[in-house]
């Protein structure tokens, strides 16, 4: 919504003055005549934003609060509640501010003869595309309830797929969040402390002690430089990762990883099946479907791929046969979307395949996590080893000389 400053005069010849909000002048227009119908002066105002009023954190959508207010949607339009209505009830029960503020005005929108779609695209940019183009099309055909419901099931399943894949990672990202902070407090509190009782003795370390005793030393005086160096590469690596060319490296990398690239191209394929599972179910055309999930897919080299399929597609070219041309998606994918052309149910098809595929997904991750977790623990007793040595050598020397 835009704020608008105007000035006016009444039927009396009265001035006003103040400040409405509307989705454009002229519908800002519009309201003012209803009151003032002589209009002097009306310009827009500059958003000021406080340090208090921006929202903070991620801007994505959670996708939890996604499929509630999804299903929500759907539960409500069978009753017959004009999409207005159904949408500013939507944002009453909505406990997710960012949702709740973009429901809020796009039910105003609506309710002015707005598209659905457009006004959610239009007053959340957080929103998927997803989202937008399978209300865009329920809109159309006319199905828009069936649109919601086919969105519920999807972004549900979204989420517990996600969830998953973190209750997997919590345990090793957990033990080496806790070996960091070790060796921080050993490096820069613990060592210290004891090269100076090792210096009293007035003796020859041992070499190992020598070393932790330089290293706690260049960790004490180069901290912040450390610190510093980190955040640059790390700020670096982040832009260069969102031009083009980093994309493509990026991605690439991913791909190429012994284990992880494996469990990246299963992630990829199964978000390529639910989503065209998806988009064709809310009746997008197979062209129209693999452009929005080509934009959509975390991978950015196989979404590439996934758009350069559309041209093929729309020259009359099976969908199976531009897959297999994509050397990264999995033969088993292309091979179902065959079968899935042959009998009419390419939806249903993808729906199964999707499945598979986060299944498959789920157990490469956690084989992957058991591989790592000795390999983790092997690397925390040796560190922890080679501290103890490098303090109790020195007083094995100590009780030696006595």
């Amino acid at each position: 919504m835009i704020r608008y400053q105007y000035k006016a005069l009444a039927l009396n010849g009265k001035k006003a003055s103040g400040v409405i909000e509307a989705t454009d002048e002229y519908t800002a227009v519009l309201q003012i005549k209803e009151n003032y119908p002589i209009l002097l002066e009306i310009r827009p105002m500059k958003q000021k934003e406080g340090i208090l009023s921006k929202e903070i954190g991620k801007t994505a959508i959670n996708y939890k609060e996604l499929s509630i207010m999804c299903s929500q949607f759907s539960t409500i339009l069978r009753s017959g509640i004009p999409i207005d209505a159904c949408i500013s009830f939507a944002a009453k029960q909505n406990k997710d501010k960012k949702l709740k503020k973009m429901l809020e005005q796009s039910a105003e929108d609506v309710s002015r003869g707005n598209g659905v779609a457009d006004s959610f695209e239009k007053n959340c940019k957080n929103l998927p595309k997803t989202f937008i183009e399978t209300i865009r099309a329920g809109e159309e055909s006319g199905t828009l309830e069936r649109s919601f419901e086919t969105l519920q099931f999807y972004y549900e399943k979204s989420f517990k797929t996600k969830q998953k894949v973190k209750q997997a990672l919590s345990y090793p990202i957990f033990v080496l969040a806790v070996a960091v902070v070790v060796l921080m407090v050993v490096m820069v509190k613990v060592v210290p402390t004891l090269t100076r009782t090792f210096h009293d003795l007035d003796g020859e370390l041992p070499l190992i002690t020598k070393i932790m005793i330089r290293s706690s030393k260049f960790f004490e005086n180069n901290f912040l430089w450390i610190g510093l160096i980190l955040l640059v590469l790390i700020i670096g690596l982040v832009s260069y990762c969102h031009m083009e060319k980093g994309k493509r490296q990026w991605s690439n990398f991913r791909l190429k990883l012994p284990v992880l690239g494996k469990i990246e191209i299963l992630n990829t394929a199964s978000q390529f099946a639910n989503t065209m599972s998806a988009l064709l179910a809310a009746g997008l055309s197979i062209s129209r479907a693999l452009e929005v999930t080509g934009k959509v897919l975390d991978n950015y080299i196989m979404g590439k791929e996934v758009l350069s399929m559309i041209k093929e597609v729309e020259s009359g070219n099976p969908l199976s046969e531009c897959m297999k041309k994509n050397k990264h998606f999995p033969d088993t994918l292309s091979e179902m979307c065959a079968i899935g052309e042959e009998t009419g149910e390419l939806e249903g098809t993808f729906a199964t395949i999707g499945a598979y595929f986060d299944n498959e997904a789920q157990y490469a991750t956690t084989k992957a996590i058991q591989r790592l977790e000795p390999t983790i623990l092997i690397f925390m007793a040796l560190f922890a080893g080679f501290i103890v040595l490098s303090i109790y050598l020195p007083m094995f020397t100590m009780y030696s000389l006595i």
